[in-house]
């Protein structure tokens, strides 16, 4: 492996988090990582000061030139769009758990649609991988006091549309805990008590199978809806706790297939959201995830 290859090597897991969490899609953000792959192939390397700065700059390009077709396309999804699920292995610490969390949570990628594609690369170069202002005005092509204006809004938008609740990592491992538990017995009452009165829940179906057009707001018919299913599924219904873009998250099995990937937040005593990803398209990479940690062909 000569020197050029070797360095692009090193750097793809952060090329394809920043084409990840700019995207919200795994698929996507291979494909540029793959773009990326064969424009350092084709470019003059030994004249590139900085291979990392190259890398990232290229990366984030290719990603919002990406972002606004796929803008365009989302305006027409069936119902409502959610990121691809990733499934991630389970960190060593509740602060390592926390600080993931903050960085690629389906709720953080979520409200980060809310942004430009510009806005969303310059707010994610900075805040997530600690890019200098010098760095991120050359990979913009704009100057450094713009960029520092447009992470400056960007902040104030996220704050805006989603105030950040300072929830303890280790508060809402328990309340995951717990609710799997009362998913997997079928208990109403602790779905019910569990959910707040305000939760809201919202679906991706992707037109392939039956979802919400618009958020579900209330956490008593949130309760009645999950609950829906042990009455139907009974013991053909199964749950699974694992960690899914950072976050403890609710898979659920009916008759031995992936039905749905659920993740949650809360305010530390209830839940407050629930996103449930059943797109097929979108679940399908989450289940040959699985298949390959536990050594088992994916189907």
């Amino acid at each position: 492996m000569d020197a050029a290859t070797a360095t692009f090597h090193d750097l793809r897991p952060r090329l394809k988090g920043i084409a990840y969490r700019m995207l919200g899609s795994v698929s996507e953000s291979e494909d540029i990582v793959q773009d990326v792959w064969l424009r350092w192939h084709d470019a003059d390397t030994d004249s590139v000061n900085n291979a990392e700065a190259w890398l990232v700059a290229t990366t984030t390009r290719i990603s919002i030139d990406r972002l606004r077709s796929a803008k365009a396309r989302r305006e027409e999804y069936v119902g409502i769009w959610l990121p691809e699920p990733v499934l991630t292995e389970w960190p060593a610490t509740p602060e390592d758990i926390e600080e993931l969390s903050n960085e690629v949570s389906v709720a953080f990628l979520t409200v980060l649609e809310r942004l430009t594609p510009e806005a969303r690369a310059a707010f994610l170069l900075r805040e997530v991988f600690d890019v200098d202002y010098s760095e991120l005005a050359e990979t913009l092509g704009k100057s450094e006091a713009a960029c520092r204006q447009i992470v400056h809004r960007a902040k104030a938008q996220l704050r805006e549309e989603r105030p950040r609740r300072a929830v303890p990592g280790q508060a809402h491992q328990k309340l995951m805990r717990r609710f799997a538990e009362v998913l997997a017995h079928g208990d109403f009452a602790g779905m019910k008590s569990m959910l707040a009165d305000t939760a809201v829940l919202l679906g991706d179906g992707g037109g392939h199978v039956t979802s919400f057009s618009k958020p579900m707001v209330g956490g008593a018919r949130i309760a009645q809806l999950l609950f829906a299913a042990n009455l139907r599924y009974k013991d053909a219904l199964r749950v699974e706790l694992v960690m899914i873009n950072g976050q403890y998250a609710v898979l659920r099995y009916i008759h031995g297939e992936l039905e749905s990937a659920q993740s949650y937040e809360s305010d530390g005593k209830h839940i407050t959201r629930v996103h449930v990803q059943r797109n097929p398209e979108k679940l399908a990479r989450l289940v040959a995830a699985i298949a390959q940690r536990r050594g088992q062909p994916a189907t």
